[in-house]
């Protein structure tokens, strides 16, 4: 029996935790997905299984050995797949994960785009604000604000997550007050809400003189949901404090005025960047690739024409 195939038997079975589900699941009988097992317990001279009453339990060693069974036979699905690619263009499908408030705000078109540009790449985008664990997920791709030194995974800077003010045309109609930090008390605000964004107001940089900024206390609207906030900002509720990817679409068509332009927004707990990660154990395959480069280009010349 060759490894590969015994690879595979031996994660089906720990996965599904009996060798008689491993066996209908990949089409075998479960004679056969214990011969397999057996032969890679001789070769390693340890075992993998501990057989109890109707079901089966890894042991230490078998733990151990899933791990990088599992790495084995995704790297060499990758290999494969990649060779494919060399001969006849990129295809096959990708796994990716994004915040939620990424999709209306960029994703849905950068998907669009990059379903055009390679019409033999299937996708699947999940959209969840829950951590994903990429390792255990089988995810291809993350999309993330904040930090880049993640532990056990490569993180790629895709795109700036800068700052921005912004309000709709009837709100500045009914309050003409210029915005300004002398001025901040005297308007409505949308407020972003998240455990790791403190209540100490926020940093502005203007002509080199860094100040700070009160956290506002005419707040109409708090929400951890970017497009409530949005909504009732093109509505008219309040002035909109919010990255610029999340409104960058709605400054383009006239819908919200950004505020405050001469002043530079320092980055809040989120961070300064927007990041494409993946595992590290796993190469940036042609697929990985090809989505990064493209969603690097969209976010460049979707955020640098709204500066």
């Amino acid at each position: 029996m060759d490894k590969f195939s015994a690879l595979g038997m031996f994660v089906a079975t720990a996965e599904q935790g009996s060798f008689s589900r491993a066996a209908e699941l990949l089409g075998k009988t479960p004679s056969a997905l214990t011969k397999a097992v057996g032969h890679l317990e001789r070769e390693l001279g340890a075992q993998l299984f501990e057989r109890r009453a109707r079901r089966i339990v890894l042991t230490e060693a078998g733990r151990l050995y899933l791990d990088t069974a599992r790495q084995v036979l995704q790297r060499l699905h990758e290999a494969g797949e990649e060779i494919g690619q060399l001969q006849h263009g990129l295809h096959g499908s990708l796994r990716l994960t994004a915040p939620l408030a990424f999709g209306q705000a960029f994703l849905d078109q950068v998907c669009a785009g990059f379903l055009t540009e390679y019409p033999q790449i299937r996708l699947r985008v999940d959209l969840c604000d829950d951590f994903v664990d990429l390792v255990e997920s089988g995810y291809d791709l993350a999309l993330r604000e904040g930090p880049s030194d993640l532990p056990g995974l490569i993180a790629r800077v895709v795109g700036k997550n800068r700052i921005c003010l912004s309000a709709s045309p009837a709100y500045l109609a009914r309050n003409p007050l210029p915005l300004t930090p002398q001025t901040l008390e005297q308007h409505d605000w949308l407020m972003y809400a998240h455990p790791a964004l403190g209540r100490d107001g926020w940093w502005v940089v203007r002509d080199g003189m860094r100040i700070r900024l009160p956290h506002p206390q005419r707040v109409r609207l708090e929400s951890d949901n970017y497009d409530l906030l949005l909504a009732n900002a093109v509505a008219g509720n309040g002035v909109l404090h919010t990255p610029l990817w999340s409104v960058a679409p709605h400054l383009a068509d006239g819908r919200l005025v950004r505020l405050m332009v001469d002043y530079q927004i320092e980055p809040d707990a989120f961070g300064e960047d927007i990041l494409a990660v993946y595992p590290s154990h796993r190469r940036a395959t042609g697929k990985v690739q090809a989505f990064i480069d493209y969603l690097q280009r969209f976010l460049a010349f979707t955020l640098e024409a709204d500066r």
